[in-house]
C-alpha cells in the first residue's frame, strides 16, 4: 500500500508537470500565432479602403496626421496602424511632405513612407496672365508648402538670380509656364533651378538662330513677346501683332505700346487715358525710343514663338475689333488706323450706354 502511495504521488507530478508545460506550449503558440498575425496585419495586409493625399507640415504632429488618416483612408484595422505608428517611431521620425496612401498598401508602409519622407510629386503649373511678381509668389505658394514672401523676395534678389544669369529686371523672362512634376516641400532654389532648366530646354540652337535672323538676342525676344502677350490673348493674331512690334523697330518708330503703360503703373488701371502716356519711366515706349529694360510680364510659349516667326506684312498699327471677338483690325496708314479706332470707340461707347441703360 505504501509502495502504491508513492507511485499515485509520483503520477500525479508528472501528470501536473505534463499540464503545465502543456499550457506553457500553448500560450507560446498563442503567442506566437497573435504575433504573426500582428506582422501580417501590419506587414501583408492592405490597411486602406480609399486613396488619400496627406499634407504634413513642419509643424504637424504624429497624433495629428494618424487621426487625419483614420479620418479619410477607410481604415479597417486601426489598431493595426497605431500599433505600427509606435513601433516605427512615426512621432520621432515624421518628415513634412505630401503623400498618397492608396488602398493596396500597408500599415508598415504608411509608417515607412512618412519616417522617410517618401513623397509622391505633385504639379506645379505656371499659367496663364503672369504680369506681377506678387501674382507668381502667390500662385506658386498655393501649390507648394513654400510661402509667397519667400518666392517674391527671391525673384528681387539680384545676388540670388545673378547664379542662374538673370535680373530682378528680367527675371520674367527665365519663367517658362508650363506644368512640372515637383516636391511639395520643393525650396526656392529647386524651383529656380527648374525654370532655369526650362528656359536652357526652350532656348534651343534653333530658336537662337531664329532670334538672329530677327535681329534679336533671347532677352530682348521674351521683351517683345511679353509686350505681344499684354496686348492680346487671341493666340493666332500673334504672329501678326508680334510683325507689327518689330516692324516699328526696324523702321526706328516708338513701340507706343499700351502695355507698356499699365506695367508703369502695376496694372492698377483698366483703362489707358492720354493723361497715362506720359508717365516718368524707362518703360514708357511712348516716350523712349527701342525696347524697354525688361520684359513687362511673363511670355508663353505661343507669343516667344510668334516673335521667332512673326507674320511677314507692312502693318504698322492695330486696334481692337468693334465687334469685340479679341480680335484686331490691321492698318498700314496712321490715317487708316485712325478709321478703324473711331469704329472701335463709337461702337465701344455704344455698348456702354446699352450696359448703362440695363443696370
Amino acid at each position: 500500500m505504501i509502495m502504491k502511495g508513492k507511485k499515485n504521488g509520483k503520477a500525479g507530478r508528472i501528470r501536473k508537470w505534463v499540464l503545465a508545460g502543456g499550457c506553457a506550449a500553448a500560450v507560446c503558440v498563442l503567442a506566437a500565432g497573435l504575433l504573426f498575425g500582428n506582422y501580417l496585419s501590419d506587414n501583408k495586409l492592405s490597411n486602406f479602403r480609399r486613396s488619400t493625399v496627406l499634407y504634413v507640415y513642419p509643424d504637424t504632429g504624429a497624433e495629428q496626421v494618424l487621426q487625419n488618416i483614420m479620418d479619410s483612408c477607410g481604415v479597417m484595422r486601426p489598431r493595426s496602424l497605431r500599433r505600427t505608428f509606435e513601433s516605427k517611431q512615426v512621432s520621432t521620425y515624421l518628415k513634412p511632405g505630401r503623400y498618397v496612401l492608396e488602398p493596396g498598401h500597408t500599415s508598415a508602409y504608411a509608417a515607412r513612407m512618412l519616417n522617410n519622407g517618401w513623397q509622391t510629386p505633385c504639379t506645379l503649373v505656371l499659367s496663364g496672365t503672369l504680369r506681377q511678381k506678387g501674382v507668381i509668389a502667390r500662385k506658386i505658394s498655393s501649390q507648394l508648402m513654400l510661402d509667397s514672401a519667400t518666392v517674391a523676395s527671391a525673384l528681387n534678389d539680384p545676388q540670388l538670380l545673378s547664379r542662374y544669369g538673370f535680373t530682378p529686371q528680367n527675371v520674367f523672362s527665365m519663367i517658362i509656364p508650363d506644368s512640372y512634376q515637383m516636391y511639395w516641400t520643393a525650396g526656392i532654389s529647386e524651383i529656380l533651378d527648374c525654370q532655369k532648366k526650362a528656359y536652357d530646354a526652350f532656348w534651343t540652337a534653333e530658336r537662337r538662330r531664329q532670334a538672329q535672323a530677327q535681329g534679336l538676342t533671347p532677352e530682348q525676344v521674351s521683351i517683345v513677346a511679353s509686350i505681344v502677350k499684354g496686348e492680346s490673348n487671341y493666340e493666332p493674331e500673334f504672329p501678326k501683332i508680334a510683325g507689327v512690334y518689330l516692324n516699328r523697330l526696324r523702321k526706328g518708330m516708338r513701340l507706343q505700346a499700351d502695355p507698356t503703360i499699365a506695367f508703369c503703373y502695376d496694372y492698377s488701371i483698366n483703362r489707358i487715358l492720354r493723361k497715362h502716356l506720359n508717365v516718368d519711366s524707362p518703360y514708357n515706349t511712348y516716350i523712349h525710343q527701342g525696347l524697354p529694360p525688361g520684359p513687362i510680364c511673363v511670355p508663353t510659349k505661343a507669343c516667344l514663338e510668334a516673335v521667332l516667326s512673326p507674320d511677314s506684312h507692312g502693318y504698322l498699327f492695330f486696334c481692337a475689333n468693334s465687334n469685340f471677338d479679341g480680335s484686331h483690325l490691321f492698318a498700314v496708314t496712321y490715317e487708316q488706323h485712325l478709321k478703324n479706332a473711331r469704329a472701335f470707340q463709337s461702337a465701344l461707347n455704344e455698348r456702354n450706354k446699352k450696359n448703362s441703360g440695363r443696370s
